[in-house]
């Protein structure tokens, strides 16, 4: 196990082969998925180099949780979205947007797991009525936490970040400093979501 609530290592080898550096074992994909279902946090690392490679790992147990049999929670037309948006000027701003989305779905899920329990012994087509609508509040919900923060903060607005206006986007190569401005604002965007959460 991590020590000093740190994440553990896990060695990536040429062979694809896991090391738990915490447990002093090799490990699966599927053990990495149930750390990550226990809330153990974790980081990949190449066992020679030492890059990163906790994204790509995370990627491909997701991978391999899709292809399984029933286990699919992707849908194809998430999938399509999400491939349209890279080299979007969008991409930016949506994985901001989807890591909010997600925190505030775990943080409701325990409400949703008692609406779900309490819908035992209904009707087939109330089960679906009453999930239908769960869906959509939460749905609702997240929309509007990001439409507010678009609100209050507009990643196209001159540099000053002050809610003016936004100003036409430009047509062409983007400069270094409409680049770092972006960021600038996108960081900015994220620090009013963390409030509108608390």
């Amino acid at each position: 196990m991590a020590k000093n609530d740190e994440p553990t290592v896990i060695k990536k080898y040429a062979n694809r082969r896991l090391y738990n550096t915490g447990t002093s074992t090799y490990v699966t994909l599927e053990d990495l998925a149930k750390m990550v279902k226990d809330g153990e946090d974790f980081v990949v690392q190449d066992a020679k180099s030492g890059q990163d490679l906790t994204h790509a790992v995370l990627t491909q147990i997701i991978f391999e949780q899709e292809g399984k049999s029933g286990q699919s929670m992707l849908p194809i037309s998430v999938l399509r979205q999400l491939i349209s948006f890279y080299g979007d000027q969008m991409q930016m701003v949506l994985p901001s947007y989807l890591e909010h989305s997600m925190a505030l779905f775990s943080k409701e899920q325990e409400r949703l797991r008692e609406q779900m329990t309490s819908m035992v012994g209904k009707s087939p087509i109330d089960l679906i009525s009453s999930s239908q609508q769960m869906i959509e509040e939460q749905t609702r919900r997240n929309m509007e936490m990001f439409r507010n923060a678009m609100q209050m903060f507009s990643p196209f607005a001159g540099g000053n970040g002050t809610g003016d206006a936004p100003a036409e986007p430009k047509k062409g190569a983007t400069s270094p400093e409409d680049l770092k401005s972006m960021r600038d604002q996108i960081a900015e965007m994220q620090r009013k979501l963390d409030s509108m959460e608390e």
